[in-house]
């Protein structure tokens, strides 16, 4: 849906060059932060290139006011290059504004999943699966399909309730074996349900139609074609191998795929425009930063970023880092409570501290680029189960004592050798900031700094765990935290 206040728009190719070009000009003076990773801000000093100006007004703003930065929306007092800075650069961003889904496919019926069809599925997945199954039957009906092929399938969830909700010929493709068995198992079980029901009310009718699995890795449009060409009434296969024998007549195809991951969607895009039996594609895609690229020059190229001859004649590369950085989505920082988005500032300077101690006291662990999983998430979860939980006190004794926990934080923070962390464990005497602020007095400051360099300790031995690494006794977590720390922010 195209907002009729955007300065730019892609109603015709000339227009949309225009606004390609506009960002790229945005953008070139900032490939020293958009080329870099999140942690490479603390680890290669990259604020001194940051205007001194705007470092010093964002560092005063409250945290609510810095969430709604992506999004465009400034601040009277901010200096003007900082105001034009944040203005030009949501002119450029595509709008994201949720369209009206009866006027895009008129008529279209979106059906609540019954509890049978549901299972496995959280809130977030059920809606997704409730609209998207309602908008690809519209779509299938509408163009006479007569199979649809869900890419990347999973679990099967979106196959299924086409299959068995809207009455679709269905096959779902997946490159993981246990993905496909999955699907199988639990299409078997819906399948019972749905035959005692018909077997009940509908006495004589069939038996309802079961989506066909494929286990195969897309790896080529060719592939996917001859996946396409397939007949919805053979044998699930797990076999690659076999796909160039089990081709069948033409057949009309709708290609669906819901959360089809980096280069899966533009595989299905071009098959699209390819293979002449593939009437519709309805794509939500995902996990962009994994899309391929580095291909400009070489003809036939099947990299999945820049798709468009447009794009590529711009000469357009973004490199991983500012994938992972077009990822992060404006929306989910605006929708943040002041609590959330402290805890993900919080979040990115412990992984960012850590890096600096990665590349200080374990030099080589850094070339390969190590990962240390969803640590953070679980710490956050923690965090809120204690916020709660310290809410809830404050609520029973606002005048209580401050706790001795604290006072033996204060030590530590003083002291940061005596305390040995050696689990995964996040509680204990890391106490939040929010816990702390109940207790109010003048010591507030200095036991939330040491709240936070206890949870930046903790954070740092269980990565280092999970890498497989023994803490030296020379580490100084503390000097580490101390540099880090100016750029961490507090609540407010």
């Amino acid at each position: 849906m195209e907002d009729c206040n955007q300065k730019y728009s892609c109603r015709t190719a000339k227009e949309t060059l225009e606004w390609i070009n506009a960002i790229l000009n945005f953008i070139k003076p900032y490939a020293f932060l958009t080329n870099a990773h999140v942690t490479n801000f603390f680890t290669h000093k990259l604020w001194q290139s940051i205007d001194p100006v705007w470092l010093h007004c964002l560092r005063n703003e409250p945290v609510q006011n810095l969430l709604l930065i992506p999004c465009g929306i400034i601040q009277e007092h901010w200096p003007a290059s900082l105001k034009e800075f944040v203005l030009d650069l949501k002119s450029l961003a595509f709008p994201r504004e949720q369209a009206h889904l009866n006027k895009l496919f008129p008529g279209v019926n979106v059906v609540s999943l019954n509890t049978v069809l549901a299972q496995g599925m959280n809130f977030k997945k059920k809606h997704e699966v409730e609209v998207l199954s309602a908008v690809v039957s519209s779509v299938a009906n509408s163009v006479g399909a007569q199979t649809i092929v869900d890419v990347g399938a999973g679990q099967g969830y979106l196959a299924q309730v086409l299959s068995f909700q809207y009455q679709h010929s269905v096959v779902a493709i997946d490159a993981c074996s246990h993905h496909g068995t999955v699907t199988e198992k639990r299409a078997e079980r819906i399948k019972k349900h749905y035959a005692a029901q018909m077997r009940k009310h509908y006495p004589g009718i069939g038996i309802p139609n079961v989506p066909k699995t494929i286990t195969c890795h897309v790896m080529s449009i060719d592939m996917l074609k001859a996946l396409t060409s397939m007949s919805p009434h053979i044998d699930n296969v797990k076999r690659p191998e076999l796909i160039g024998q089990v081709a069948d007549d033409k057949t009309s195809l709708v290609l669906a795929g819901l959360h089809a991951c980096g280069d899966l969607s533009v595989t299905m895009l071009k098959t699209f425009l390819e293979c002449k039996d593939v009437k519709a594609v309805v794509s939500i895609g995902c996990c962009y930063n994994l899309l391929s690229e580095g291909c400009l020059d070489i003809a036939g190229s099947q990299c999945g970023f820049p798709v468009s001859c447009g794009v590529k004649s711009a000469g357009i590369s973004l490199g991983k880092s500012s994938r992972d950085l077009a990822c992060q989505s404006a929306e989910r920082w605006r929708s943040l409570e002041q609590d959330a988005g402290l805890h993900n500032f919080e979040l990115h300077a412990f992984r960012a501290a850590f890096q600096m101690v990665l590349c200080k006291y374990y030099p080589e662990i850094i070339k390969s680029s190590p990962s240390i999983g969803r640590q953070g998430k679980a710490l956050r979860r923690q965090q809120q189960r204690r916020i709660l939980q310290s809410s809830i006190n404050c609520d029973e004794s606002k005048h209580s004592s401050m706790p001795e926990t604290i006072s033996h934080m204060q030590e530590l923070y003083l002291n940061p050798h005596m305390s040995e962390s050696k689990t995964d464990d996040y509680s204990g005497s890391a106490l939040h900031s929010h816990e702390l602020s109940c207790n109010g007095g003048a010591r507030y400051n200095e036991t939330a700094a040491a709240s936070k360099y206890l949870l930046f300790e903790k954070f740092t031995q269980s990565g280092l765990s999970r890498l497989g690494l023994k803490s030296l006794q020379e580490t100084h977590f503390h000097e580490i935290w101390k540099e880090a720390e100016p750029f961490a922010v507090w609540g407010l």
